[in-house]
């Protein structure tokens, strides 16, 4: 490809920044991540210091963003709302310290860490104590007047006590439960979801109805105030003030003596963040002195006085270069996007769910589109969007599939099921899926016996099922490259302890379509032994509270396979318990009935397992993730970021001992 000249590139990316800019701003419709966007604004920044001569007078980097929707009436903001200058490396964050002591003439500055809050940013306007304005940033110096939107934030107050002119800047969010609950209720309505909590909220907030905009319930922090006279010396104090006259200020935010405590903070929030119930995508590092502010100053675009250090994206775009389909160990057919690798949050993504194939309609998804991909936290990552605008018309539609891709049995669909399913239980590819199940820490917990050696026994022709765990030799195994003697000793050990494992982890084990952890505790209450279970028909079933006939159907079809019988069969001839155990007859006595418990770290008495199954049997809940509604955390050694965000919800944290004090 022929490199383009310095104004003809500029000229390009003019061009796209500009059509960026409008489908963001105007449209409501982002095509491209921020991090993309980024870089482009930046080369052109930097072609323009470059080549002076060729500057713009049309540049998006004489001016700050879009222009504001007609729909509303336009204001203007008597201090411009600038936008912050982005940094995505410790180096670049001491280069800023370097120019700020250099300008400022000081050797030691003091700074502020607050989160970026992935939101849309607001100007708040009282006078004598009341709101009376409110206006969206809009092209930093003039927004658009959403003062009734506003006011259906319940945490923004509509009176304070400070009583003279005060213009307060903050940014107005989504949590990420009302995103999800938001999206759930547009996908029954069949209208657009949105592509994440920010698009939600900015699209919010452009409702001409504030009816419906209070139903979003939509939330506010506030991050910086402006006072009729200056009575405070520091932006650490303003935060303080503004937090004591009733603002919502984010507790999350640090005083620095240096950057090197700067640095810190930025990196301890790299992967806390993923436990706040809402989205960030960067902190805001600014100067503590309101003095040193002034002297900094700003350019036409940014104060020098802050910077953003920006996360690693969560949500980047990229090229849908093929779709694969994945079999399951209940032979669900998933197709799995194959993609051009892309970074996204700090690490490398090649492939991303679909989930199934009435998901790529509702996406309108091809091969060859440009497309969304998220990923927050440990979740696995998946296709959000389809970047429509840039179809060329040479995509190609993803097909369903009328065979297995492993076995080549016709597929199923049942009418009540989204899913395609591979009928055959012998299915290769099933095989491995339900051997992995039947040993992971919830079913069996062979430990040791993990996906990588089981396609290995597999390939090798030592497992055909998972009975066949069984009869795994010695002599066999330590044939297998990488397999030494203890390596085989403690996998053999770990089988035969497995073997005395509660029916309530056998039935879960066995993969049942439909049938859970959960699931399986129920069914046990009901039926002492496997055989028992086997012998009840579809009525029986599907009366007993929380089974039901779709449960029921697969029990029975389950049972009525020839094949199943025959590994069932497998397992009681090694002595595989399949008899309910006395710890699992229903305890009369329910200590726990009506409390929540999420379990953290690691426990001295205790699996997680172990614990959790304890808890349910005492009538108590158990539940993966911390929120409003949990009433316990059980702490052990290290704890992960549960135990941040149980402190933030002021939910009691209590030791395993005093658990166990608790049950006594």
């Amino acid at each position: 490809m022929e490199k383009k000249s310095p104004k003809e590139r500029i000229d390009e990316l003019i061009k796209l920044i500009n059509y960026y800019n409008y489908m963001y701003y105007v449209e409501n419709n982002p095509i491209v991540s921020d991090f993309e966007y980024d870089m482009l604004y930046q080369e052109l920044v930097e072609l323009e210091k470059k080549y002076p001569n060729l500057q713009r007078e049309d540049s998006p980097t004489q001016r700050i963003g879009g222009q504001p929707l007609k729909e509303f009436k336009t204001v203007s903001h008597k201090i411009p709302m600038l936008s912050i200058d982005n940094t995505y490396s410790e180096e670049e964050l001491k280069d800023f310290d370097e120019r700020v002591k250099k300008t400022a003439k000081v050797e030691k500055i003091e700074y502020v860490i607050e989160l970026k809050f992935d939101g849309v940013a607001v100007s708040l306007i009282y006078e004598n104590g009341f709101f009376i304005l409110g206006a969206t940033r809009g092209d930093g110096w003039k927004g658009d007047d959403v003062t009734e939107n506003l006011k259906t934030i319940k945490t923004l107050p509509l009176s304070i006590e400070y009583k003279k002119f005060l213009e307060v800047r903050g940014e107005v969010y989504m949590r990420k439960d009302d995103f999800e609950k938001l999206n759930k209720e547009r996908e029954k309505l069949n209208e657009p979801l949105f592509a994440n909590p920010r698009n939600a909220t900015a699209g919010s907030l452009k409702l001409l109805d504030p009816k419906i905009v209070s139903k979003r319930n939509l939330q506010l922090f506030v991050y910086t105030g402006y006072f009729q006279e200056k009575f405070l010396s520091t932006h650490w104090e303003t935060l303080e003030f503004l937090n004591k006259i009733g603002f919502p200020v984010s507790k999350n935010r640090k005083l620095a003596k240096n950057i090197e405590e700067v640095i810190e903070y930025c990196n301890e929030w790299k992967e806390k963040r993923f436990s706040l119930p809402y989205c960030t995508d960067g902190m805001v590092i600014k100067v503590n002195s309101l003095k040193l502010q002034e002297i900094l100053g700003t350019t036409t675009k940014s104060p020098r006085w802050t910077v953003a250090y920006k996360f690693p994206a969560e949500q980047v775009t990229t090229i849908l270069k093929d779709v694969v389909i994945q079999v399951g160990r209940t032979g669900i057919l998933t197709p799995v996007a194959i993609l051009e690798p892309v970074e996204v949050s700090g690490t490398t993504v090649a492939r991303a769910t679909l989930h199934n194939f009435d998901e790529i309609k509702r996406l309108d998804v091809k091969i060859g589109d440009r497309v969304f991909v998220e990923k927050s936290g440990e979740i696995i990552p998946k296709i959000v969007k389809v970047v429509f605008e840039m179809r060329s018309g040479n995509e190609k539609e993803i097909s369903i599939p009328n065979y297995c891709p492993v076995c080549g049995s016709a597929v199923i669909k049942d009418e009540e099921e989204v899913a395609i399913r591979c009928p055959n239980v012998r299915c290769p590819a099933q095989i491995k899926e339900r051997i992995t199940h039947f040993a992971s820490r919830d079913a069996m917990d062979i430990e040791g016996l993990g996906e990588k050696w089981v396609n290995i026994f597999v390939d090798k022709k030592l497992l055909s099922d998972y009975g066949d765990i069984y009869y795994l030799k010695y002599d066999d195994l330590i044939q297998i490259e990488r397999m030494g003697d203890k390596s085989v000793r403690n996998l053999l050990e770990a089988i035969e302890q497995s073997k005395n494992r509660p029916l309530t982890n056998l039935i879960y084990a066995l993969g049942i379509r439909h049938i859970g952890i959960h699931a399986s505790e129920i069914l046990v209450k009901r039926f002492e032994t496997v055989d028992e279970l086997a012998k009840a028909d579809f009525e029986t079933l599907s009366n007993i509270n929380e089974i039901g006939p779709v449960m029921a159907k697969s029990i029975v079809d389950f049972f009525n396979n020839p094949e199943n019988l025959k590994v069932i069969e497998k397992l009681k001839k090694t002595g595989v318990n399949l008899k309910r155990t006395e710890e699992e007859v229903e305890i009369k006595e329910r200590l726990l009935e009506g409390k929540t418990f999420v379990v953290t770290g690691i426990l001295e008495n205790y699996s997680r397992q172990e614990i959790e199954s304890l808890i349910k049997r005492l009538g108590g809940k158990v539940a993966s993730s911390i929120s409003k509604k949990t009433d316990f955390l059980i702490c052990g050694k290290e704890p992960g970021s549960k135990l941040d965000k149980a402190k933030t919800y002021k939910i009691k944290i209590i030791t395993e001992k005093e658990f166990e004090e608790m049950i006594k």
